[in-house]
């Protein structure tokens, strides 16, 4: 009884009842359990069904020999691995697979382990005639096999057959079968559950590496995983210099290290994350602005397991500062264009008067009262102007020539 009971501590559901049918029994748990092993240790399907096919050998005759993949959403069926002394060369797929007379079909349909001898084939033959469907592969004197299952579906198959001797197998052996397609399955199962985190692995490895944040998983405030980002931003060669060092390295100082995180305790109190803008110390010592957001795995401690993402604000804050400065500018120049527009009038009349005064020897005392008062307007006309540059309270232009704008120095303040 040791085979069997290494066999049942390896997690197989079949009955022992089933061993005591079968002849040699401790050759067959041998063979299954030097197939559980290969299920473990192997690394890929391809090097599986190879040491399934050599182990299976040792209790069954597998000259001819087969595992079927079966495509239900494109009603297909594929041989990825396939040993056969007749029929050397199959399709690599078979299309409108439902449509076709296939005992491997029966036996996915079925789901279930089947046994065919040559009366079973001939009837088969018939039922093909009859349904005009169109066989597939040389005829046999007798076939065997088990469905592979995966999640209650009944996903391919593994075959052998014989075409030489119906008597090369006998129902006895479509049990052994059947178990060694429980293990195929099983590891089908696990690949493709493999598959898919290994699929997610990626995703996430493109998701992390080309995120235009910087990102860092971090443990105890100690940095475990940086992405290229992250270390772009903080001027770094490379992730060595940040990985396994504290996060303090990137604060001014330690009272801004535990200030910081004071933040990420309070803010992950209320609502279990914590965002906010920091000024953050890169490898040259000069700061930088920052947004840190962060996501905790636990409340009981937001600092020992965190996500953080850190985005650099430096060129956000000099566009901003950038065009404050050339709103400044424009308004300046705008009130300036102003200015000149409006005292060059005055200014030229004052000139005028003063070079007629100058020019004119011949004027007489009244003419050249007359041109004073002209003067002495001009300049009061000037004072009205400064008066109303001190009495702006708002910003409005109008339009002076071509496209320029101009500050309206008349309708933007208070009349006095």
């Amino acid at each position: 009884m040791p085979g069997i009971q290494r066999f049942l501590i390896f997690g197989s559901q079949i009955k022992i009842h089933k061993f005591l049918k079968i002849n040699n029994a401790d050759k067959v748990l041998e063979v299954l359990f030097e197939i559980l092993t290969a299920v473990h240790g192997t690394q890929n399907l391809k090097d599986l069904y190879k040491a399934i096919h050599k182990s299976l050998g040792k209790v069954l005759n597998v000259d001819n020999f087969f595992i079927a993949d079966h495509n239900i959403q494109k009603d297909s069926i594929s041989f990825p691995y396939y040993v056969d002394r007749v029929d050397t060369e199959l399709p690599s797929e078979i299309l409108d697979f439902s449509q076709t007379g296939s005992l491997t079909g029966k036996v996915i349909k079925a789901a279930k382990p089947l046994i065919f001898f040559s009366k079973d084939l001939a009837e088969f033959k018939k039922e093909n005639k009859h349904l005009n469907r169109t066989p597939i592969g040389s005829a046999s004197k007798v076939w065997l096999g088990a469905p592979l299952i995966v999640k209650d579906k009944s996903i391919g198959a593994i075959v052998v057959q014989s075409y030489s001797s119906e008597k090369k197998y006998k129902k006895s052996d479509l049990d052994i079968l059947d178990m060694v397609s429980q293990h195929i399955a099983f590891a089908i199962e696990r690949k493709e559950a493999d598959d898919a985190i290994r699929e997610q692995k990626q995703i996430f490895e493109k998701i992390f590496e080309l995120s235009p944040a910087g990102i860092a998983f971090v443990a105890n405030r100690v940095f475990k995983r940086v992405n290229d980002e992250f270390v772009k931003i903080f001027g770094y060669e490379n992730k060595a210099d940040l990985i396994n060092k504290k996060t303090e390295m990137t604060y001014a100082s330690k009272k801004e290290y535990l200030r910081a995180g004071e933040i990420m305790y309070s803010d992950s109190a209320l609502k279990h994350r914590s965002d906010f803008k920091y000024n953050l110390k890169k490898k040259d010592k000069t700061l930088c602005p920052a947004r840190i957001t962060s996501n905790y795995s636990t409340l009981k401690d937001p600092l020992l397991c965190a996500v953080s993402s850190v985005t650099d604000l430096t060129e956000t804050d000099d566009a901003r500062k950038a065009r404050i400065k050339q709103e400044k500018l424009q308004g300046t120049l705008e009130m300036a264009g102003a200015i000149c527009h409006e005292l060059n009038q005055p200014l030229h009349a004052i000139l005028g008067y003063c070079e007629l005064l100058m020019m004119d020897h011949d004027t007489d005392v009244k003419e050249a009262k007359e041109m004073l008062i002209i003067i002495a307007e001009q300049i009061n006309r000037i004072e009205k102007i400064t008066k109303k540059l001190l009495s702006i309270t708002q910003y409005k232009t109008l339009k002076y020539a071509g496209k320029n704008k101009i500050f309206d120095i008349w309708n933007a303040g208070i009349e006095k």
